[in-house]
């Protein structure tokens, strides 16, 4: 506004300076024509009509300036509403091609769009598409927690937990099974160092879980043959990047241990994709009949899959958490193989805190206790799929 006013004020000094130039060669002309009239010498000069064009002029000059100065403020209103009506007019084709331009070339909303525009342009235009712009807004508050603000993002990943009896002979304390877990999948990572940590303090527990996704933490009640500090009780036995292996370094304390596993800083400097495989084995009791497999990230494209071989597990169902438009598909083992293992599969993504719940039933606690070839009829028709 202001600038457009220093305009006008620009464009009416040039037309009174327009004005008294033209006022003042008129008066001249004039003159010198009185001057010439009686003069000897000179009366060539007569031929030409220099008191007719110094009355012109004159008349100009006074008239304009009288005129840019009555006339002023109107031709502004004027002018004003004449570009208020050609921007009405093309407003709508304006707003198209501003919306289209968008839709269609991100890097032009980057250069002018803030992270509150954008999110602000996202929920309007779910709440659109949806019908309903509270839902949409809230749902959008969940996504930008859950996603946008999630570090990092794993694709492809591969889960493969391996289930085993411990020779209870040798070992004291509640009956337990040895779980070995693989974890192998692409990402860009968002932190030199990788921590896993195991601990029996419930502060440092929830601490540590502001950590994520630099520091995986369990937390483990402290029970006899149960104890977080032990290497019996969490162990990470492999870290690699790109299939070669890292050094891993073990710190432990009275109530908890931690593994690191440096990274490097070029590795996160670079940004770019490295495929990361980690094994760590852990124990959990017979008697929990259960066993959670929970995604710290936003992944695409998860394959996990439990083999229960070497177990005496008569049973075993599976039970997803996992909100997706596609159903997760699982398999089994044919009764005829020797080994026993179950598998799902999950298209696209999901997102963090999905959970999958693994709920065994014992042989010793079927109502009649089958024989070893029993075991395998019992376990087949305890297919379950997940709940809807």
């Amino acid at each position: 506004m202001q600038r457009d006013e220093n305009d006008n004020q620009v464009l009416r000094l040039k037309a009174t300076i327009v004005g008294l130039v033209s006022f003042g060669i008129g008066v001249a002309l004039l003159t010198l024509a009185r001057a010439i009239s009686g003069a000897p010498g000179w009366e060539w000069l007569s031929f030409w009509p220099l008191g007719e064009l110094g009355g012109i002029l004159v008349g100009a000059g006074l008239l304009g300036i009288a005129w840019d100065y009555f006339d002023g403020r109107d031709r502004e209103r004027r002018e004003d509403a004449r570009i208020r009506r050609l921007l009405k007019e093309s407003a709508p084709d304006f707003r198209d091609a501003v919306v289209r331009g968008f839709a269609v070339e991100n890097e032009d909303l980057a250069r002018v769009a803030t992270p509150e525009l954008l999110d602000d342009l996202a929920a309007n235009a779910l709440g659109l598409r949806l019908g309903d712009h509270r839902f949409a807004r809230e749902i959008y508050t969940d996504l930008v927690d859950n996603v946008i603000r999630a570090p990092e993002r794993w694709h492809d990943v591969d889960v493969r937990i391996r289930l085993s009896s411990i020779d209870e002979r040798s070992t004291l304390g509640a009956p337990r099974f040895v779980v070995t877990v693989t974890w192998e999948y692409t990402v860009v990572p968002s932190s030199p160092i990788a921590r896993f940590a195991c601990t029996s303090d419930r502060d440092e527990f929830h601490e540590l879980l502001s950590d994520v996704p630099s520091t995986s933490t369990w937390f483990m009640t402290p029970r006899p043959g149960f104890e977080a500090a032990d290497r019996g009780a969490f162990e990470l036995l492999q870290y690699s990047v790109d299939g070669e292996e890292l050094p891993i370094r073990r710190t432990a304390r009275k109530s908890s241990q931690t593994y690191s596993v440096r990274l490097g800083d070029e590795l996160v400097r670079d940004a770019r994709p490295v495929r990361v495989r980690h094994v760590y084995r852990t124990i959990t009791p017979r008697s929990g009949h259960m066993l959670h497999i929970t995604l710290a990230q936003p992944a695409k494209g998860l394959t996990l899959s439990l083999d229960y071989t070497d177990t005496d597990i008569a049973s075993m169902r599976v039970t997803d958490l996992i909100s997706s438009s596609r159903r997760p598909r699982l398999a089994r083992l044919p009764n005829e193989a020797e080994a026993r293992e179950i598998s799902m599969d999950v298209p696209g993504w999901v997102l963090p805190q999905a959970e999958v719940t693994f709920v065994w039933t014992l042989l010793s606690e079927l109502p009649a206790a089958p024989s070893a070839t029993s075991a395998r009829p019992a376990d087949a028709s305890a297919a379950s799929s997940s709940p809807e």
